[in-house]
């Protein structure tokens, strides 16, 4: 889905700079200086419009979150939900991290939360996928041993080659979910796209590692 210029967006993101990391790069291997309290750090990669990690800082106040999101006007929208929140453990990055190797120090993150990635169904794009060995390379780096990765997905196709892909770089596979709905689990929280696919009757899938090498 194409996204609306916002002009005012870089005037709304400097007013509330207070969500945001200004200069992430810099905060390699010191992120818990970014929040009141040292607590167990987690990441979502892809944090868009900021419904899940807005709620999940809700849910679990224990936890300090920081959420990745590219593209600057659906950080917005992130930035928007989690001043609704009012929560304090929450801090936003709005950069296109590549290599997160470059931002994070190792062993720096205790959870990596991967929700609805693009599945890149092209054969030739599947290097792309959030779940390929070189981006499971990056997070086995940033990664507290033992730390977890959770993915969730309405696309099959991607969910089997994340699992496939996940076992043969040697992480250990903890939960496997083929209709998480079904379970009616209290501790999840919805993105966006989760609500959308599940009113339509869509299976979403989920899975949970352990990053045990």
């Amino acid at each position: 889905m194409r996204n609306r210029n916002k002009p005012w967006a870089d005037d709304f993101l400097k007013e509330n700079n207070h969500i945001l990391a200004e200069e992430p790069f810099s905060n390699k291997g010191n992120w818990q200086q970014s929040f009141s309290k040292k607590q167990p750090l987690h990441l979502e990669i892809g944090a868009g419009k900021g419904q899940f990690i807005a709620g999940m800082a809700e849910k679990f106040p224990e936890v300090n979150f920081l959420g990745i999101e590219r593209v600057k006007t659906v950080m917005v929208g992130a930035v928007k939900k989690v001043k609704t929140a009012e929560v304090e453990n929450v801090v936003l990055v709005n950069e296109d991290a590549k290599d997160l190797r470059d931002m994070f120090g190792t062993d720096e993150i205790d959870h990596i939360y991967l929700n609805f990635s693009d599945p890149w169904p092209k054969k030739k794009h599947h290097k792309r996928r959030l779940t390929h060995e070189t981006f499971l390379e990056q997070y086995r780096d940033v990664l507290k041993s033992d730390g977890r990765i959770t993915l969730k997905t309405d696309n099959r196709s991607l969910f089997e080659y994340s699992l496939s892909s996940f076992s043969k770089f040697g992480m250990t596979l903890e939960d496997v979910t083929l209709d998480l709905h079904e379970l009616e689990d209290e501790s999840n929280v919805m993105t966006e796209y989760e609500q959308k696919f599940s009113a339509k009757g869509q299976p979403i899938y989920r899975c949970e590692v352990i990053n045990r090498i």
